[in-house]
C-alpha cells in the first residue's frame, strides 16, 4: 500500500512560523521550527481523518532571500577551504619527497615537517 505524502512549506509570519500543507490548501502555525512537523501531522490528521503516523511530510521552509545569499556565500567559501586544504596536503607531500630525495632519514623528515616520522612516511608513500 502506497503511503500518501503532503508537501509542507513554511515562512516566517510576524510572530509565528506559517505553515501550509498544500494538499490540504490549510495553514497552521508553529512558535519554533520543532514544532511544524508536529503541528503539521496534527492539521493533516485531523482534516484527513488519519493516524498522524500513517503519512509522509516532505517540508520547504522558505527563508529571505539575503540569508540564502550567505548560506550560498559560505558553501562557496567552504569548496574553497576544501580545495585550499588539498592542495596544501599535496604541498607537504612533495616536501616530504623532496627531503627524502636528499637523503633525509623519515625521522629528521619528521622533525623537519613538525610530524612524527610515522606520519612522513605517510606523506613519502602517498
Amino acid at each position: 500500500m502506497a503511503v500518501t505524502t503532503y508537501h509542507v512549506r513554511v515562512e516566517r509570519g510576524e510572530r509565528y512560523w506559517l505553515v501550509h500543507v498544500f494538499e490540504l490548501d490549510r495553514w497552521t502555525q508553529a512558535r519554533v521550527l520543532r514544532e511544524v512537523e508536529p503541528m503539521a501531522r496534527d492539521l493533516v490528521a485531523m482534516m484527513a481523518d488519519v493516524a498522524p503516523d500513517s503519512f509522509d511530510l516532505t517540508t520547504d521552509i522558505a527563508l529571505p532571500d539575503e540569508f540564502t545569499t550567505h548560506l550560498e556565500q559560505a558553501e562557496q567559501l567552504r569548496e574553497q577551504s576544501r580545495l585550499a586544504q588539498a592542495s596544501a596536503a599535496a604541498e607537504v607531500r612533495q616536501a616530504a619527497r623532496l627531503l627524502t630525495e636528499q637523503g633525509l632519514s623519515l625521522r629528521d623528515v619528521g622533525a623537519a615537517l613538525g610530524v612524527s616520522y610515522q606520519r612522513a612516511h605517510q606523506l613519502v608513500s602517498s
